[in-house]
């Protein structure tokens, strides 16, 4: 396969991974659109501590749950059919090139985010619309694997794609703190200014690093043979595809079902875990950043690593490994965290070795056995089961903080999420299909 090829391809990771580590995670919506910023000014002025500021803070954060949660269904809904027409119609390329081109208008749209409460929906709802944009975009580039990689190199490749995604995240949030730490050079940084540059810088790094995809990676052709239907049509086609996979393909369906359960804690150890070191190890703001620095190398370089142990010892065991591995790392977090923050910064970094090669693996062992010509359908399902069940660790983690007080208890949502998810593993049989040029 070529080199430039598969660059091409793994440099798409790279240039869309600031959205989620600088917009999403970090900086965007943690610092500024679920901030005081957004409050009515009477109610800004009371502070933190203060029930009615406090209450009003969580509701931010909850509105803001509404808008991810719609982005999800729609999602759900889209998904599917829009990865099976990629298929049929030989679309991928230009489904993935009208996506990235919308991804990048979106951040670009953040940039009107005023620091006013007037604001806060129209941010909320464009951050939603980016991660449908996303994951509709993600359907097909993870379907474009088959076209960058050999059956001996899938894990290889899938995990360089993974760790060049943790690298750019790096690479954009070091940027972020270095331009912060010298105080954007005396620019104005009042109305939220500086939060609004970021999320353009963002939309330049997507368009700067993302075109070599579409300049040497190829088109594929249309399904020969396929049916080709209207929109509202394909959910029928899909109901029976489904039933087929059931019958001739059923280890990929019931894969679909495991990824999505495991998937999701893995989610949660993203979305909860600056949670537990804040509110359980007293982790500064400035504590939590460097760990979160440490913890996206740690995770890049083990999913760049586990590109081999994928091809050589098969996907399936490095995802089985990984879940392993969490659920230990959870675990030690959990009943030494009396010991302070050592131990999430021992046990925390050790679970970041196992993150990006679950991640990874799950991306090479689903082209594996998926049914050639079907992966963007494969993959839009793929989305579609992750956001299914991207309900349960949140769910678990919020019922379990209620029973007992205690933040660090969320640990255990978390670690049941993924042991479901590696029992369900577990039960899937691995029948490799060929991995190639499609």
């Amino acid at each position: 396969m070529p080199r430039r090829r598969t660059a091409a391809w793994v440099l798409w990771d790279w240039a869309t991974q600031p959205l989620n580590t600088v917009l999403i995670t970090f900086v965007f919506v943690a610092s500024y659109l679920t901030s005081d910023a957004f409050l009515a000014p009477e109610v800004a002025a009371l502070g933190q501590g203060d029930p009615t500021y406090d209450r009003a803070l969580a509701g931010l954060a909850s509105n803001y749950g509404y808008a991810t949660a719609l982005a999800g269904i729609v999602v759900a809904l889209l998904a599917p059919v829009l990865g099976q027409r990629a298929d049929v119609n030989g679309t991928r390329k230009a489904w993935l090139a009208g996506t990235t081109a919308l991804l990048a208008l979106s951040q670009f749209a953040l940039f009107f985010v005023e620091a006013d409460p007037r604001y806060f929906w129209y941010g909320a709802i464009m951050i939603g619309l980016m991660q449908v944009i996303q994951e509709i975009a993600g359907v097909n580039y993870n379907a474009m694997i088959v076209q960058v990689a050999t059956p001996k190199t899938v894990g290889k490749v899938s995990g360089l794609g993974w760790a060049m995604g943790y690298l750019g995240g790096i690479v954009a949030l070091l940027l972020v703190v270095v331009v912060t730490s010298f105080e954007w050079f005396g620019m104005d940084t009042s109305n939220g200014f500086a939060f609004r540059v970021i999320a353009v810088g963002c939309g330049i790094w997507t368009v700067v690093f993302a075109w070599p995809i579409f300049v040497h990676v190829p088109a594929v052709p249309p399904r020969a043979g396929a049916e080709r239907v209207g929109f509202f049509r394909g959910y029928v086609v899909l109901a029976r595809d489904v039933k087929e996979l059931w019958r001739h393909a059923r280890p990929t369906l019931w894969f679909l079902v495991a990824s999505a359960v495991y998937r999701d804690g893995l989610t949660g150890v993203f979305q909860f875990g600056a949670v537990i070191a804040v509110q359980s190890f007293g982790f500064s703001d400035s504590g939590k950043n460097n760990f979160g620095l440490v913890a996206l190398l740690v995770a890049g370089l083990a999913s760049f690593g586990a590109g081999w142990f994928d091809d050589r010892f098969g996907s399936k065991r490095v995802i089985s490994v990984s879940l392993v591995g969490l659920l230990v790392a959870g675990t030690v977090v959990l009943v030494f965290h009396p010991l302070g923050a050592v131990v999430f910064w021992v046990a925390g970094l050790f679970l970041c070795l196992f993150v990006g090669p679950a991640q990874a693996a799950s991306r090479s062992f689903l082209s594996r056995v998926t049914p050639a010509g079907r992966e963007s359908e494969v993959f839009g399902l793929y989305a579609t089961t992750g956001r299914a069940a991207s309900f349960l660790t949140p769910l678990l983690w919020a019922i379990v903080i209620d029973l007992t007080g205690a933040t660090i208890w969320g640990t255990v949502a978390i670690l049941a999420v993924v042991l479901l998810g590696y029992i369900l593993l577990r039960l899937v049989k691995e029948q490799p299909q060929a991995v190639g040029t499609q």
